[in-house]
């Protein structure tokens, strides 16, 4: 029987970046993970403000050549990957000249939020999905961390829903306080919604807030971990509404990650 596959799908890892919880998470789960006998892949953006050079990161040519959709342009997906120091864990940099050259990762040297930030989280997403298949490596547990994966789970239900990697994987979201207060631009539902997905289906991303990103990617997975004590008021409304859909409470004490796994087993377990 091989082993169970985890996919962590996240926008901060420290020390890549470290901002909040999510990236001293998304540090912790991996090593926990190997440590349990589980198969793992780790995706990431690459954010200008990761050091390549420090963190030894080089491009993977046989996975890169992608060309990802995005409206009426093919943007080219590039894949690097570096070791997480201290750790045999290997994690993938999705990168793209135009959306991940900049210096900074969401907002500019001003702290103003990139107007182009719903393009890049939807290459970001599309990428995602895209280089699973390319990996033929079909995951028990997709993890989403930030809200820039929000969509994952959305394709996951929808567009990729009969690709053979997908059809078995159970797709989890942590919740982190509000990343943003500024609403994405108006070619987000187009360009998130492609040609694949109709308008219903992303109803409740189509306010483009940090709110609205939250409640579609909730809806969507099918189970939820509280990454945070600090989560808007209207998601956690919204998220006790879904009254059948597993929930793991926020926990940082020790033994925090043994939690995450037994979750994930009952979730692989369909209890």
């Amino acid at each position: 029987m091989r082993k169970k596959r985890v996919l962590i799908v996240s926008q901060e890892i420290n020390p890549y970046l470290d901002y909040t919880n999510m990236g001293k998470i998304c540090n912790a789960l991996p090593k926990h993970l190997l440590n349990e006998g589980v198969e793992m892949r780790i995706l990431m953006p690459r954010f200008g403000n990761i050091n390549e050079r420090r963190h030894k990161l080089h491009e993977v040519v046989r996975l890169s050549g992608i060309n990802i959709v995005m409206g009426d342009d093919d943007m080219p997906l590039i894949i690097k990957v570096a070791s997480m120091p201290g750790v045999r864990i290997q994690v993938y940099f999705l990168d793209n000249e135009e959306f991940f050259k900049r210096k900074t990762d969401l907002r500019d040297e001003k702290e103003k939020f990139y107007p182009d930030n719903a393009e890049r989280m939807v290459f970001f997403c599309k990428g995602a999905m895209e280089i699973v298949k390319k990996f033929a490596w079909p995951p028990d547990v997709v993890h989403c961390h930030g809200w820039m994966t929000s969509l994952i789970p959305l394709y996951m239900k929808t567009a990729y829903k009969k690709e053979p990697v997908f059809l078995k994987s159970k797709v989890i979201t942590s919740l982190y306080k509000n990343d943003f207060t500024e609403t994405l631009n108006k070619s987000f539902a187009e360009l998130g919604m492609g040609e694949t997905i109709v308008a219903k289906e992303f109803e409740l991303f189509k306010k483009a807030t940090n709110q609205a990103l939250l409640e579609g990617a909730i809806h969507y997975s099918d189970a939820v971990i509280m990454g945070d004590e600090e989560i808007d008021k209207k998601v956690l409304e919204f998220l006790k509404a879904q009254k059948k859909k597993p929930k793991l409470d926020f926990n940082m004490d020790d033994g925090y990650l043994t939690e995450y796994v037994d979750f994930y087993k009952k979730l692989m377990a369909g209890k």
